[in-house]
Protein backbone atom coordinates (compact mmCIF):
# COMPACT_ATOMS: atom_id res chain seq x y z
CA UNK A 1 0.00 0.00 0.00
CA UNK A 2 1.40 3.40 -0.94
CA UNK A 3 1.88 6.35 1.40
CA UNK A 4 -1.20 8.07 0.00
CA UNK A 5 -3.25 5.02 0.99
CA UNK A 6 -2.45 5.41 4.70
CA UNK A 7 -5.69 5.52 6.64
CA UNK A 8 -7.12 2.69 4.54
CA UNK A 9 -7.31 -1.05 5.05
CA UNK A 10 -8.03 -3.75 2.47
CA UNK A 11 -10.65 -6.46 2.37
CA UNK A 12 -10.24 -9.21 -0.22
CA UNK A 13 -13.25 -11.06 -1.61
CA UNK A 14 -12.58 -14.35 -3.37
CA UNK A 15 -14.48 -14.67 -6.66
CA UNK A 16 -15.58 -17.87 -8.37
CA UNK A 17 -13.00 -17.48 -11.15
CA UNK A 18 -10.18 -17.57 -8.60
CA UNK A 19 -9.44 -13.84 -8.64
CA UNK A 20 -9.81 -11.52 -5.67
CA UNK A 21 -11.61 -8.21 -5.45
CA UNK A 22 -9.48 -5.91 -3.30
CA UNK A 23 -11.60 -3.29 -1.60
CA UNK A 24 -10.06 -0.33 0.17
CA UNK A 25 -11.95 0.79 3.25
CA UNK A 26 -11.35 3.88 5.34
CA UNK A 27 -10.31 3.61 8.98
CA UNK A 28 -12.21 6.80 9.82
CA UNK A 29 -15.40 8.05 8.18
CA UNK A 30 -19.13 7.59 7.69
CA UNK A 31 -20.94 4.25 7.39
CA UNK A 32 -20.26 4.13 3.63
CA UNK A 33 -16.50 3.87 4.12
CA UNK A 34 -16.53 0.15 4.85
CA UNK A 35 -18.01 -3.01 3.33
CA UNK A 36 -21.15 -4.12 5.15
CA UNK A 37 -22.44 -7.69 5.19
CA UNK A 38 -25.44 -6.92 2.97
CA UNK A 39 -23.08 -5.57 0.30
CA UNK A 40 -21.10 -8.83 0.43
CA UNK A 41 -24.27 -10.90 0.09
CA UNK A 42 -25.44 -8.91 -2.94
CA UNK A 43 -21.95 -8.87 -4.47
CA UNK A 44 -21.70 -12.65 -4.36
CA UNK A 45 -25.32 -13.16 -5.43
CA UNK A 46 -24.34 -11.57 -8.76
CA UNK A 47 -22.16 -14.65 -9.34
CA UNK A 48 -24.96 -17.09 -8.50
CA UNK A 49 -26.78 -19.38 -10.91
CA UNK A 50 -29.48 -16.72 -11.29
CA UNK A 51 -26.99 -14.76 -13.42
CA UNK A 52 -25.39 -17.58 -15.40
CA UNK A 53 -26.28 -17.99 -19.08
CA UNK A 54 -25.05 -21.59 -19.27
CA UNK A 55 -24.29 -24.48 -16.93
CA UNK A 56 -20.55 -23.92 -17.32
CA UNK A 57 -20.93 -20.49 -15.68
CA UNK A 58 -18.66 -19.01 -18.34
CA UNK A 59 -20.78 -15.95 -19.10
CA UNK A 60 -22.97 -13.77 -16.96
CA UNK A 61 -26.28 -12.28 -18.06
CA UNK A 62 -24.82 -9.01 -16.78
CA UNK A 63 -22.49 -8.84 -19.80
CA UNK A 64 -23.09 -5.53 -21.62
CA UNK A 65 -26.01 -4.69 -19.32
CA UNK A 66 -26.45 -1.14 -18.02
CA UNK A 67 -26.08 -1.18 -14.23
CA UNK A 68 -26.36 1.61 -11.63
CA UNK A 69 -25.54 1.24 -7.94
CA UNK A 70 -27.05 3.62 -5.39
CA UNK A 71 -25.34 4.42 -2.09
CA UNK A 72 -22.32 2.52 -3.33
CA UNK A 73 -19.87 3.55 -0.58
CA UNK A 74 -16.79 1.53 -1.48
CA UNK A 75 -18.35 0.56 -4.83
CA UNK A 76 -17.99 -3.18 -4.25
CA UNK A 77 -21.34 -4.28 -5.71
CA UNK A 78 -20.99 -2.19 -8.86
CA UNK A 79 -17.40 -3.36 -9.27
CA UNK A 80 -18.56 -6.96 -9.17
CA UNK A 81 -21.10 -6.17 -11.89
CA UNK A 82 -18.33 -4.62 -14.02
CA UNK A 83 -16.13 -7.67 -13.43
CA UNK A 84 -18.96 -9.70 -14.94
CA UNK A 85 -19.11 -7.49 -18.02
CA UNK A 86 -21.68 -4.84 -17.11
CA UNK A 87 -21.40 -1.16 -18.04
CA UNK A 88 -21.67 0.27 -14.56
CA UNK A 89 -22.13 3.59 -12.78
CA UNK A 90 -21.47 3.58 -9.02
CA UNK A 91 -22.98 6.53 -7.18
CA UNK A 92 -22.91 8.11 -3.76
CA UNK A 93 -22.39 11.46 -2.06
CA UNK A 94 -19.35 13.55 -3.12
CA UNK A 95 -17.22 12.49 -0.14
CA UNK A 96 -17.27 8.84 -1.32
CA UNK A 97 -16.27 9.38 -4.96
CA UNK A 98 -12.53 9.35 -4.17
CA UNK A 99 -12.85 6.02 -2.34
CA UNK A 100 -14.85 4.50 -5.19
CA UNK A 101 -12.25 5.67 -7.71
CA UNK A 102 -9.46 4.12 -5.63
CA UNK A 103 -11.28 0.80 -5.71
CA UNK A 104 -11.88 1.04 -9.45
CA UNK A 105 -8.14 1.54 -9.96
CA UNK A 106 -7.25 -1.28 -7.55
CA UNK A 107 -9.40 -3.74 -9.51
CA UNK A 108 -9.10 -2.47 -13.08
CA UNK A 109 -7.29 -5.63 -14.18
CA UNK A 110 -10.43 -7.65 -13.33
CA UNK A 111 -12.95 -5.48 -15.15
CA UNK A 112 -14.69 -6.90 -18.23
CA UNK A 113 -17.01 -3.91 -18.47
CA UNK A 114 -16.62 -0.22 -17.80
CA UNK A 115 -17.28 1.41 -14.44
CA UNK A 116 -17.56 5.07 -13.51
CA UNK A 117 -17.88 6.68 -10.07
CA UNK A 118 -20.03 9.76 -9.77
CA UNK A 119 -22.11 11.82 -7.36
CA UNK A 120 -25.83 11.28 -6.91
CA UNK A 121 -27.82 12.89 -4.14
CA UNK A 122 -31.06 11.05 -3.46
CA UNK A 123 -34.17 13.05 -4.16
CA UNK A 124 -32.45 15.25 -6.73
CA UNK A 125 -34.63 16.04 -9.75
CA UNK A 126 -31.74 16.11 -12.22
CA UNK A 127 -30.56 12.68 -13.31
CA UNK A 128 -27.77 12.16 -15.86
CA UNK A 129 -28.75 10.21 -18.96
CA UNK A 130 -26.09 7.59 -18.14
CA UNK A 131 -28.14 6.60 -15.07
CA UNK A 132 -31.61 6.62 -16.64
CA UNK A 133 -33.56 3.35 -16.97
CA UNK A 134 -30.70 0.89 -16.31
CA UNK A 135 -31.16 -2.83 -16.79
CA UNK A 136 -30.29 -3.30 -13.13
CA UNK A 137 -30.45 -0.87 -10.23
CA UNK A 138 -28.50 -2.17 -7.21
CA UNK A 139 -28.52 -1.03 -3.59
CA UNK A 140 -27.15 -2.65 -0.44
CA UNK A 141 -27.87 -1.58 3.14
CA UNK A 142 -29.35 1.76 2.12
CA UNK A 143 -32.44 1.45 4.36
CA UNK A 144 -30.78 3.02 7.37
CA UNK A 145 -31.70 6.64 8.06
CA UNK A 146 -35.33 7.71 8.45
CA UNK A 147 -34.73 11.10 6.80
CA UNK A 148 -33.37 9.43 3.67
CA UNK A 149 -36.37 7.17 2.96
CA UNK A 150 -38.47 9.53 0.85
CA UNK A 151 -35.48 10.83 -1.19
CA UNK A 152 -34.27 7.25 -1.74
CA UNK A 153 -37.66 6.02 -2.93
CA UNK A 154 -38.01 9.09 -5.17
CA UNK A 155 -34.64 8.31 -6.77
CA UNK A 156 -35.48 4.63 -7.27
CA UNK A 157 -38.77 5.60 -8.88
CA UNK A 158 -37.12 8.20 -11.11
CA UNK A 159 -34.33 5.92 -12.33
CA UNK A 160 -36.42 2.79 -12.86
CA UNK A 161 -37.73 2.08 -16.33
CA UNK A 162 -40.32 -0.52 -17.26
CA UNK A 163 -37.55 -3.09 -17.95
CA UNK A 164 -35.38 -2.25 -14.93
CA UNK A 165 -34.80 -4.86 -12.26
CA UNK A 166 -34.06 -3.38 -8.84
CA UNK A 167 -32.10 -5.55 -6.42
CA UNK A 168 -32.21 -4.26 -2.86
CA UNK A 169 -30.22 -6.13 -0.23
CA UNK A 170 -30.58 -5.18 3.41
CA UNK A 171 -29.83 -6.50 6.88
CA UNK A 172 -32.90 -6.87 9.03
CA UNK A 173 -32.19 -4.90 12.20
CA UNK A 174 -34.40 -5.24 15.27
CA UNK A 175 -33.04 -2.51 17.53
CA UNK A 176 -34.22 1.06 18.03
CA UNK A 177 -36.33 2.50 15.22
CA UNK A 178 -34.83 0.28 12.52
CA UNK A 179 -37.89 -2.04 12.16
CA UNK A 180 -40.10 1.03 11.70
CA UNK A 181 -37.73 2.49 9.09
CA UNK A 182 -37.64 -0.75 7.10
CA UNK A 183 -41.42 -1.15 7.23
CA UNK A 184 -41.93 2.42 6.04
CA UNK A 185 -39.48 1.95 3.18
CA UNK A 186 -41.35 -1.06 1.82
CA UNK A 187 -44.69 0.70 2.26
CA UNK A 188 -43.40 3.55 0.09
CA UNK A 189 -41.82 1.20 -2.47
CA UNK A 190 -45.00 -0.84 -2.80
CA UNK A 191 -46.82 2.21 -4.16
CA UNK A 192 -44.66 2.07 -7.29
CA UNK A 193 -43.15 -1.41 -7.45
CA UNK A 194 -43.97 -5.09 -7.32
CA UNK A 195 -41.88 -6.70 -4.57
CA UNK A 196 -40.46 -10.22 -4.56
CA UNK A 197 -37.96 -11.75 -2.15
CA UNK A 198 -35.13 -13.87 -3.54
CA UNK A 199 -35.15 -17.13 -1.52
CA UNK A 200 -32.05 -17.60 0.60
CA UNK A 201 -31.41 -20.92 -1.17
CA UNK A 202 -30.51 -18.91 -4.27
CA UNK A 203 -27.97 -16.74 -2.45
CA UNK A 204 -24.29 -17.64 -2.56
CA UNK A 205 -23.82 -20.67 -0.25
CA UNK A 206 -20.97 -19.00 1.65
CA UNK A 207 -22.36 -15.46 1.69
CA UNK A 208 -25.85 -15.78 3.09
CA UNK A 209 -27.56 -15.12 6.40
CA UNK A 210 -31.11 -15.48 7.69
CA UNK A 211 -31.21 -11.80 8.64
CA UNK A 212 -30.00 -10.50 5.25
CA UNK A 213 -32.62 -10.28 2.52
CA UNK A 214 -32.40 -9.67 -1.22
CA UNK A 215 -35.54 -8.09 -2.61
CA UNK A 216 -36.41 -7.67 -6.29
CA UNK A 217 -38.54 -4.73 -7.41
CA UNK A 218 -40.21 -4.24 -10.78
CA UNK A 219 -42.08 -1.11 -11.78
CA UNK A 220 -45.87 -1.22 -11.74
CA UNK A 221 -47.48 -0.10 -14.99
CA UNK A 222 -50.65 1.88 -14.50
CA UNK A 223 -53.04 2.10 -17.42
Amino acid sequence: MTEEDCGYFVREIHKKDGSNLKILQQEVGDVGCVVWDAALVLTMYLESNDFCIDKNEKQSILKDKHVVELGAGTGIVGLQAACLGAQTVVTDLPEFVSLMNKNIQANKHLLKGKVKATTLKWGCDEIDNEMDSPDYLLLADCIYYEQSLVPLVKTIEKLTGINTTVLCCYEERLTGNKPKIQAEFFKLIEEHMFIEEIPIERHDPCYRSEDIHIMKFKRKVFK
